[in-house]
């Protein structure tokens, strides 16, 4: 909005820092930091004085029982801090800005909703999961779809087809994404349809548009299944925003995007606005989230938070990489279904399911230990404390952020 408004008033009136994208990420973290903390307390109590509190199940866990008091429906303290910052520093006009806004507003919405369900009607199961799927498949629906009409979204191989195309003055539209360990680190979903050559194009983006509602679904819900301890996801979320930032930048940077052998995304720089408003606002939720929490993000922050994630990486043809970026999400999600389809398969061949893990997602098997209490009086390490559960898989988030980074290099 300031950008805009300097833009409006004049080219001479805009302050030569509000060129650089760096400027403006870095006020845009800050700024973002400082509102969802300033803010954070406010909405405690605003949530606390009307008794919207999380339903906690007992599983047995321990110390559980002691958050039937929190309150939840934090993550509209994040979409505040995101949304506050990207309206002020970033240009408005740009496509990936508006598709950004849309699936922070979008998500927000069903998350909010979700949670209202489950506070006020006292339904557990909140919103329907097919609801969810669907509202999911629309975000996806949209964002493939505009990928594929909007002008503005456009890539190219290299510098040297860069200089080609733009004295043709062709917009060149794609359907390429980085790859690691692939010999010029693209794969082309055009290969995907080589069995139809009469309609390749067509079913090529109707490839495109299907891979993205997978994508936008299963790391929203990865996120989702992921938020079960204080200050997990809020965390892992912060390290894999600190990537996709420095992803959007070097995506949007010519010489650096030819020296990675990556696609260049020109444009795509308002991303980094973006991402350092999501850092700052995963980072303030900390100050209350981290254990023992007085807050909890609810489906309202954690639906966010991967819907983001995914349409992110989508914009700047980096979908790929999140299977090591968000190996957490990817983790916690496949834990549950392998728990459910050994369950009924055990239960369909010996009448009685049994369980892989303790618990899942697969945090609360960590946290869970051993069920015999005798053994956990002999041995207490059996059972991890939350803090140190928390802390450990942000470390591995750390190591699968600078692997992902490292696969740019791996041909």
């Amino acid at each position: 909005m300031l950008y805009n408004l300097f833009f409006f008033l004049g080219k001479l009136t805009v302050p030569r820092i509000f060129h650089y994208i760096s400027f403006r990420a870095t006020m845009s973290f800050i700024l973002s930091l400082i509102i969802s903390i300033l803010s954070g307390k406010k909405i405690i109590q605003f949530l606390n004085k009307y008794q919207i509190k999380e339903n906690i199940r007992d599983l047995g866990l321990e110390g559980q029982l002691k958050k039937i008091k929190t309150p939840t429906m934090g993550g509209i303290i994040i979409i505040i801090a995101i949304l506050i910052p990207v309206l002020l520093f970033a240009r408005l006009s740009n496509i990936y800005i508006l598709l950004m806004l849309i699936t922070t507003i979008w998500l927000g919405i069903i998350g909010l909703i979700d949670d209202l369900i489950k506070v006020i009607w006292n339904r557990k199961e909140g919103l329907s999961g097919k609801i969810k799927i669907i509202a999911q498949s629309i975000l996806g629906l949209i964002v493939g779809i505009t990928i594929y009409l909007s002008p503005n979204i456009v890539m190219y191989e290299n510098e040297k087809i860069y200089k080609q195309k733009n004295r043709e003055n062709f917009c060149f539209k794609s359907i390429q994404t980085t790859v690691p360990f692939f010999k010029n680190n693209n794969f082309d979903y055009r290969s995907l349809s080589s069995f139809m050559p009469n309609y390749r194009t067509a079913i090529t983006w109707m490839f495109f548009v299907i891979i993205t509602i997978f994508i936008v679904t299963s790391v929203s819900n990865g996120s989702n299944l992921t938020d079960g301890l204080d200050g997990l996801t809020a965390g892992i979320s912060a390290i894999i925003g600190v990537v996709l930032a420095i992803l959007a930048y070097v995506s949007a940077h010519l010489k650096f995007a030819t020296y990675l052998s990556i696609m260049y995304i020109p444009g795509c720089e308002e991303l980094t606005i973006f991402a350092g408003a999501f850092v700052g606002a995963c980072m303030g939720f900390l100050w209350y989230n981290a254990f023992p929490a007085q807050i909890f993000m609810g489906d309202t922050g954690s639906l966010t938070l991967g819907g983001i994630i995914a349409v992110f990486a989508i914009l700047i043809h980096k979908e790929l990489l999140l299977p090591i970026l968000c190996g957490i999400f990817f983790a916690e999600s496949l834990s549950v279904l392998i728990q459910i389809i050994y369950f009924k398969y055990s239960k369909m061949r010996t009448g009685v399911g049994k369980r892989i893990f303790k618990m899942t997602p697969i945090h609360h098997h960590f946290q869970k230990g051993n069920d015999d209490v005798c053994a956990i009086v002999k041995n207490p390490l059996t059972a991890i404390s939350e803090s140190k559960i928390v802390i450990r898989f942000w470390l591995i988030g750390i190591l699968l952020a600078a692997l992902t980074l490292v696969t740019l290099k791996i041909r």
